[in-house]
């Protein structure tokens, strides 16, 4: 019997990659890889620093250049390879990262009237210009709608659909009015490519309306006309335009057309997979199941769980959302996750530049930061140099870096950045098990997770547990591949296909005890910060912290 095979499609910040899987064991046969045209490393930019746009004919010119290149690839790399194996196809994006488009489904950006126009694109997941208008969702929603909040951590974001679409139509009108509605990346992908865009035929998934525009079939999909009507007449007339459904990765989109068929050398009629969050189909290709807390760690990170449907769940304060197949149908997705990580990293190498351009960069301050000791630079940072993602969910908040001295080097602020972002990521796991959500293991994955042993050893040290690596170093595109081996009904269901096709890399990082026994004591501190500056009802002294500080690292360079 011949191999059959799935697509990963899976469209980052910066690229869009395709991947070609080998259905029956996961292995990854061809990659493709193909960075945005637009804009700076792909994101528009302008003088505002919140703003992030993209332009959506990278989205088609990718797509387009991807899939033809992963089947020419899997042809020279796979002998006896025919396009005709490949029997499914799935869709991952960035999220929230909603796009305007028209009556036929086609984005704004396309016509030509808009073709420059910032409001016109994609707004971009990080793109955060409608902070005040997601405050006031999350003050109308209080007074009138606490269920809403309820399931999405109890702060509506920035980061999210609705605060943006509201944002366009106070700042760009015009771009507001020629919208007939609005349309996630991770929804928009799925339909170019099966002709489904058009509203009566769109298909969404319950992921990004889920996690990013309080999407729940509880209260009939989306928040209702009359809420929306409070923030704005013309938001609670767009509810209309919106999509009474959703569904799950399991589901088909569509087929790909004769068209698409055409461009890439893929057979027509390939049923496409509901699309989702980039992370969410991530936690899948990392084998996610209940205890195991997912971590894809890159720029960002997404902390990623699932519960069964059938077991009580308390609604988490804090967290990106609780919803109802977003990751695996069946189970309630649990989404988490730290605004920056490597962008700290990247902030502290490429903008301080310390050392100047010709001092190795990331690789010669990991080195020298794996011979420091914890708590022996007498450092503490707090991680919020891109704001707070969870458990806080204040984009407005900033970093903090305590305890330097004339003497402190670049290798102790790069150290305790890690650790910082280590102190962020257990914050989380204890909001979580606070909840009653306990987290059994962690597996990682991403770039850092891939590169950087450091990073995961201090992450073990800090929260207690075992760090494991997916085998994969393409999670999300993997999971992709997945979603589109199951809609191809190659198994019956997510998680027979997650235990054919996915894995852990052997050994992993253990927590070490003397390491650990510090930086629970580092973590006081750390609390203490995050609670003073993130929150308004702490009372206390920070008189100790400094002097703290300074004790332990007296203590450890003994």
């Amino acid at each position: 019997m011949s191999e059959r095979y799935t697509i990963g499609l899976d469209y980052g910040t910066n690229s869009v990659r395709a991947l070609v899987v080998n259905t029956a064991n996961g292995q990854e046969v061809a990659t493709a890889v193909w960075k945005y045209q637009h804009g700076t490393d792909g994101v528009m930019l302008s003088h505002d620093p919140n703003l992030a746009r993209q332009h959506p004919a990278d989205y088609v010119r990718g797509a387009a250049i991807t899939l033809k290149q992963v089947v020419q690839i899997a042809r020279k790399k796979v002998r006896g390879f025919k396009p005709e194996q490949v029997i499914g196809l799935g869709v991952d994006t960035t999220g929230s990262t909603p796009l305007p488009v028209d009556a036929q489904g086609r984005p704004l950006a396309f016509d030509p009237r808009f073709a420059n126009h910032p409001a016109a694109m994609a707004w971009l997941w990080k793109d955060h210009t409608s902070i005040a208008e997601a405050a006031e969702i999350t003050e109308l929603a209080r007074r009138r709608r606490p269920k809403y909040l309820a399931k999405c951590g109890g702060v509506y974001s920035s980061e999210w659909f609705f605060s943006k679409i509201l944002h366009c139509r106070r700042t760009a009108p015009k771009v507001f009015a020629a919208a007939h509605s609005w349309v996630e990346c991770a929804d928009w992908v799925p339909a170019m490519l099966t002709g489904s865009e058009a509203p009566d035929r769109l298909q969404i998934g319950i992921c990004a309306a889920g996690h990013k525009a309080m999407f729940n079939a509880a209260w009939g999909g989306y928040p209702d006309a009359g809420f929306l009507a409070q923030l704005d007449p013309q938001l609670g007339l767009l509810r209309s335009r919106l999509p009474k459904r959703a569904g799950t990765i399991a589901q088909a989109a569509g087929r790909l057309t004769a068209a698409w068929a055409q461009r890439t050398g893929l057979p027509a009629g390939l049923p496409v997979a509901v699309g989702a969050l980039d992370a969410h189909l991530g936690a899948v290709g990392s084998g996610i199941a209940p205890g195991a807390l997912v971590k894809i760690i890159g720029t960002s990170t997404c902390d990623m769980m699932v519960v069964p449907g059938g077991k009580p769940l308390a609604d988490v304060p804090g967290l990106c959302g609780i919803v109802s197949g977003s990751i695996l149908p069946g189970y309630h997705g649990l989404e988490a996750g730290q605004s920056a990580v490597g962008d700290i990293f990247n902030w502290f190498v490429n903008y301080l530049q310390p050392g100047g351009r010709q001092s190795g960069g990331h690789e010669a301050l990991t080195a020298a930061a794996a011979r420091l000791r914890p708590g022996e630079s007498g450092l503490l940072a707090l991680d919020w140099n891109n704001g707070n993602r969870t458990v806080l969910v204040d984009q407005r908040l900033t970093g903090l870096l305590l305890g330097q001295t004339l003497y402190t080097t670049p290798a102790e602020i790069y150290r305790a950045l890690i650790e910082a972002t280590a102190f962020g990521a257990l914050t989380i796991i204890n909001r979580l098990e606070a909840y009653g959500v306990k987290v059994r293991h962690i597996i990682n994955c991403g770039g850092i997770a891939e590169k950087n042993p450091v990073v995961m050893q201090i992450y073990a040290d800090v929260t207690g547990r075992p760090m494991r690596v997916s085998r994969s170093a393409q999670t999300c595109a993997l999971g992709a591949a997945i979603a589109g081996a199951v809609v191809a009904g190659a198994y019956p269901n997510c998680e027979a296909a997650q235990r054919a096709m996915t894995g852990l890399k052997p050994g992993g990082f253990k927590p070490g005890r003397t390491a650990h026994a510090i930086y629970r004591e580092l973590y006081t501190h750390y609390k203490k910060l995050h609670d003073v500056f993130g929150t308004k009802n702490w009372k206390g002294n920070l008189y100790d912290v400094m002097k703290g500080l300074l004790a332990i690292r007296g203590r450890v360079r003994k």
